[in-house]
């Protein structure tokens, strides 16, 4: 039985005039097989769908600096600019309607609900979170992502495909994946952050030989 590997694979900057599933193609589509799982980093994806927007570009509302005075000093949300960012996909009204059942859940001993509600919240990436030149940027989170897997899996021949949301914090998340897999497993496997967005340039992973593992 062959051993699981993580395979990072380096590519140039990717930017919104590439197609992620053509990039995956160009640096490593002769290295995949039908054992292994394609996993994509979610910023990157959704820089290639020009799913991202310079701070000056936004009008910030009286919404999200009410917001704002709320939130603890950590994350994007912390960020006037990250709120702004959230309710231009989520729409205003209904974060501040979030945030306000969220709060109450929250005295309730229930949390999350305010992320479960607008998950771009949870998504975006602000200034500084991702790879040059795109430092400058919010960069929210990527569209059908189910979908996007389907193509990578289709044009590669993989066993699957996944497009996940990884962090140094070993927090791991399945944001989209291919038909047939299990998420959970998958986050649990990425969860010691085999990505690189920044100098490394490595925002493809590939999973090898996961189908001699996935009964284990």
């Amino acid at each position: 039985m062959a051993d699981l590997k993580l395979v990072p694979v380096p590519t140039r900057i990717l930017t919104n005039k590439d197609n992620i599933v053509d990039a995956i193609m160009e640096y490593a589509g002769h290295d995949i097989t039908n054992h292994d799982i394609v996993c994509a980093a979610e910023s990157v994806v959704a820089i290639t769908q020009g799913r991202y927007i310079r701070p000056e570009e936004l009008h910030i509302c009286w919404q999200a600096r009410l917001m704002n005075r709320f939130v603890p000093g950590a994350g994007s949300m912390a960020s006037i600019y990250g709120m702004q960012a959230a309710m231009e996909e989520e729409g205003k009204w209904n974060m501040l309607f979030s945030f306000i059942i969220g709060a109450v859940a929250k005295i309730f001993g229930k949390a999350g609900v305010f992320y479960a509600r607008c998950r771009q919240a949870s998504l975006i990436d602000d200034v500084t979170g991702t790879m040059p030149p795109f430092d400058k940027c919010l960069v929210y989170g990527p569209a059908d992502t189910d979908r996007v897997c389907e193509e990578i899996k289709n044009a590669t021949g993989a066993y699957g495909a996944v497009i996940a949301d990884v962090n140094d914090l070993r927090r791991s998340a399945v944001l989209g994946k291919s038909k047939g897999i299990n998420p959970g497993q998958i986050a649990k496997i990425l969860i010691d952050n085999p990505f690189g967005n920044d100098n490394q340039k490595t925002p493809i992973v590939i999973i090898k030989n996961f189908t001699d593992h996935i009964n284990r």
